[in-house]
C-alpha cells in the first residue's frame, strides 16, 4: 500500500479502522473437554476458545458483562492498556466508558468457526493432524453458544451481569437469553434481528460464491499453497461494506470527491473514489481473516431463525426471563429496524421487562460499532447495565393484574377501581400528576403513553409498582427513562399499539400528549383495547385566560407558555376544550367515569364551570359494553 494512504482518513476510515492482523498481546486460551456435539450433526473432538477479559470479577460474582462479537470482530473488544492496539468497540467499552471496565468484569471471546485461534477451519484436526479447511462441521449460533457456556463454566462465572452484541453478536445475545435463561440477567441486542430478511441472506450467497470460484480457493485446501483465495474473500468483504453503509452515508463519504480516487496499490479498480475505498477494506481485511472462516460464520448467521411468524417469535423468547435492551438504527437496511421490532413487540406482547430506541442514524449498519450516535446508544447501554439487578431476589416475574370489572354503566367508578385516599409522594409538585396518581389504585399496572422522562412512571415505581411501561418518541427522553430504571418503548402512538394485547394493563395514561395526537379516535380506541380503563390529561383551551388572548388581544390562546412555545413552532397539533372531550366521547361511545378539572396555576381543583375556569383535565374513561 502506498504512503500515501498509510494513514487513517476521514474517508478510508470504517468500522474496520481498528482492527489489526497483529498477534492479540493479552489472549487466554481454554482448552474444553470434548466431544462437542453440534446441532446439525457430526461433533468436533477438542475445542479451544481464545477470549480475553477486562476488569476483575467483583466478590459477588455478579459483575460480569459477556461480548458477542460480529462476523468479522474477535476477542479483542477494547485496548488493555494505553500500549495496547485498540479494540473493535472500543467507543463502548473500557474504563468509565458505556460498558466500564472498571466497574465491570467483561469478557470476550472469539467464536466457535473463527480465525483468531478459537477452533475454526484453520486449526488442526486432532484425529488427522491436519487443518480441517472444508471438513470443519457446519456449525450453528447455538453451537457458538454452548461453546461460550462452557468457557463461562470453566471461569467460574455462574450467571451473567449481562449478554452485549450486535448483529451476529445480536444473534448470540438472542439465543443466551432463550437457551440459558437462569444464567443472564440482562440482554443487550444492538443492529440485530430474529432471523436475517431473504434480501441479506441473498448478500451472504454472492459473497461466499466470490470465495468459492476464486481459483485459489482450491476446494478448501488452500493452506498448503502459497496463494490463499485473496481475491474471492476482498470481493466479498467489499461487498460486505456497502450492506453495512447507509445511502447517506455513502453520499457523505463520497459525493463531494466521487472522481477523486486514492492511489493505492490493489488489484482492483480505482476509478472512482468508493472504488478506493471498498478495494482497500477488502485488501485490509484479507491480511487478517480466513476465508473458510468467513464461510463457516456467514452460513452460521445465515441459518439462524428464532421464527418465521410472530407467534414462533414468541414462543423463543417466552423462555427468557432476563431485562431486555434493544436498539436499532434509522438507517440500517441490513437488519432493517422493523425486525427489532418484531423482536419488541413479541416480548411486550408476553409481559417482558424491555426497552427500546430505534436510534436516528445516517451510518448504516455500522452505526453499532461507531461513535457518531454513541451520545444515544452508549448512554442506553451504561443504564441499563447499571440499573440490573442480579441477586437472588431480582424476580422478574409480573404481579397479576388487579381484578377490575367495568360495568358499563358509566358515572362512578367501579368498587375495584376506587382510588385509595389521596396520598402524594411527589418531591416536585405537580397538580396534575398528583391527581393522576390518586387515581391509579397500589400495585395496578400502568402503561404511559407519551411517558417524556418518566416522571410519572418513576412516581409509580416508588409508591411500589411493579409492571410499568413507557411509550415515547423522543430519543433523549428514552436515554433518561432507562437512567431511571424504566422499561420504554420507542413508538409513534399513530400508528397503533400492535405490540399489545386486549386488556393488557389495569390502566393506559395519555397525560398531556392528547394535543399532539394526529388519529385522536384510534388513539383513545386502542388505548381502551390495552388497558381496562385509561386516564386522559390534556390542555384546556376554553380556560378563561386563553378566551381572552384571542377575544381581546386577537391572539392565538399560548398553552403551556412556560414552555415558550410560539403558535408557529408547538408540537401541539390541536386545540380542544373538556365540552370538546365530553361530546367527543359521547358520540364514540367511552364512558367518563370521573373528572377532575384543575387550575394548575392556582393549586387548586375546579369545580364551579370547570369548562371556563381550569387549565387541565384529568378524566377516567373506559370503553362502554
Amino acid at each position: 500500500m502506498s504512503q500515501r494512504v498509510s494513514a487513517k482518513t476521514d474517508q478510508f476510515s470504517s468500522s474496520d479502522s481498528n482492527r489489526q492482523a497483529r498477534p492479540l498481546k493479552h489472549a487466554k486460551r481454554a482448552t474444553l473437554g470434548g466431544p462437542l456435539k453440534l446441532e446439525l450433526g457430526g461433533s468436533l473432538p477438542a475445542v479451544t476458545v481464545v477470549y480475553e477479559t477486562y476488569g476483575r470479577l467483583n466478590a459477588a460474582r455478579d459483575n460480569a458483562v459477556f461480548i458477542c462479537h460480529a462476523i468479522s470482530g474477535d476477542s479483542h473488544v477494547a485496548r488493555h492498556d494505553e500500549n495496547d492496539d485498540p479494540g473493535w468497540w472500543e467507543v463502548l467499552v473500557g474504563p468509565g466508558k458505556p460498558v466500564d471496565t472498571d466497574r465491570y468484569f467483561v469478557i470476550c471471546p472469539n467464536v466457535l468457526g473463527g480465525c483468531r485461534g478459537t477452533t475454526g477451519p484453520g486449526s488442526i484436526n486432532p484425529d488427522t493432524g491436519k487443518r480441517y479447511g472444508t471438513s470443519f462441521p457446519v456449525v450453528t449460533v447455538g453451537d457458538m453458544v454452548e461453546v461460550q457456556r462452557q468457557l463461562l463454566d470453566s471461569l467460574g462465572v455462574e450467571r451473567l451481569r449481562a449478554v452485549v452484541g450486535g448483529s451476529l453478536g445480536g444473534h448470540m445475545a438472542l439465543t443466551w437469553a432463550t437457551r440459558f435463561p437462569d444464567r443472564v440477567a440482562g440482554t443487550v441486542a444492538l443492529a440485530t434481528s430474529a432471523r436475517l430478511t431473504s434480501q441479506a441472506l441473498a448478500f451472504d450467497v454472492v459473497g461466499r460464491n466470490a470465495i468459492l470460484q476464486d481459483p485459489a480457493y482450491k476446494a478448501g485446501r488452500y493452506y498448503e499453497n502459497a496463494g490463499r483465495p485473496a481475491v474471492g474473500l476482498a470481493i466479498a468483504r467489499m461487498l460486505g461494506h456497502i450492506t453495512y453503509l447507509s445511502r447517506e452515508a455513502m453520499m457523505q463519504k463520497f459525493d463531494g470527491d466521487r472522481r477523486n480516487a486514492r492511489e493505492i496499490h490493489t488489484q482492483f479498480e480505482t476509478k472512482f473514489s468508493i472504488g478506493s475505498y471498498l478495494a482497500y477494506q477488502g485488501d485490509r481485511f484479507v491480511e487478517r481473516f480466513d476465508a473458510n472462516s468467513y464461510l463457516t460464520l456467514t452460513m452460521a448467521i445465515d441459518l439462524f431463525d428464532l421464527g418465521d411468524t410472530p407467534e414462533k417469535l414468541a414462543e423463543a423468547l417466552a423462555r427468557s426471563t432476563c431485562r431486555w435492551l434493544l436498539v436499532s438504527y434509522t438507517s440500517d437496511w441490513l437488519f432493517p429496524p422493523f425486525q427489532s421490532q418484531e423482536i419488541v413487540n413479541a416480548l411486550t406482547a408476553d409481559d417482558k421487562p424491555v426497552s427500546y430506541c430505534n436510534v436516528q442514524s445516517d451510518c448504516g449498519h455500522d452505526a453499532f460499532l461507531l461513535p457518531n450516535q454513541i451520545s444515544t446508544y452508549g448512554e442506553l447501554v451504561r443504564s441499563f447495565l447499571a440499573n440490573l439487578r442480579t441477586d437472588d431476589d431480582a424476580s422478574l416475574s409480573v404481579p397479576s393484574h388487579a381484578a377490575i370489572s367495568n360495568d358499563g354503566q358509566g358515572g362512578d367508578l367501579p368498587s375495584s377501581l376506587s382510588p385509595p385516599a389521596p396520598t402524594s409522594i411527589f418531591h416536585d409538585h405537580r397538580l396534575d400528576y398528583e391527581t393522576i396518581l390518586d387515581l391509579i389504585p397500589p400495585g395496578a399496572s400502568v402503561l404511559d403513553l407519551g411517558c417524556g422522562t418518566g416522571g410519572l412512571l418513576a412516581r409509580l415505581r416508588d409508591r411500589g409498582h411493579q409492571r410499568l411501561v413507557g411509550i415515547e418518541w423522543d430519543e433523549r427522553a428514552i436515554v433518561s427513562c432507562v437512567d431511571r430504571g424504566l422499561d420504554v418503548v420507542q413508538a409513534d402512538l399513530n400508528a397503533g399499539l400492535d405490540g399489545f394485547t386486549d386488556g393488557q394493563f389495569d390502566f393506559v395514561v395519555l397525560s398531556q400528549t392528547l394535543q399532539t395526537v394526529l388519529n385522536v379516535a384510534q388513539v383513545l380506541r386502542e388505548m381502551l383495547r390495552v388497558g381496562r380503563c385509561g386516564i386522559v390529561s390534556f390542555p384546556n383551551v376554553a380556560y378563561h385566560k386563553r378566551r381572552a388572548e384571542l377575544a381581546e388581544q386577537g391572539r392565538a390562546p399560548r398553552v403551556h407558555a412556560e414552555q415558550g412555545f410560539q403558535w408557529h413552532d408547538t408540537p401541539y397539533v390541536r386545540s380542544l376544550s373538556i365540552a370538546d372531550f365530553e361530546s367527543f366521547c359521547r358520540e364514540q361511545g367511552i364512558t367518563i367515569h370521573d373528572h377532575i378539572a384543575l387550575d394548575t396555576a392556582a393549586d387548586v381543583v375546579i369545580r364551579e364551570n370547570p369548562n371556563l375556569n381550569a387549565d387541565v383535565a384529568v378524566v377516567v374513561i373506559s370503553r362502554t359494553c
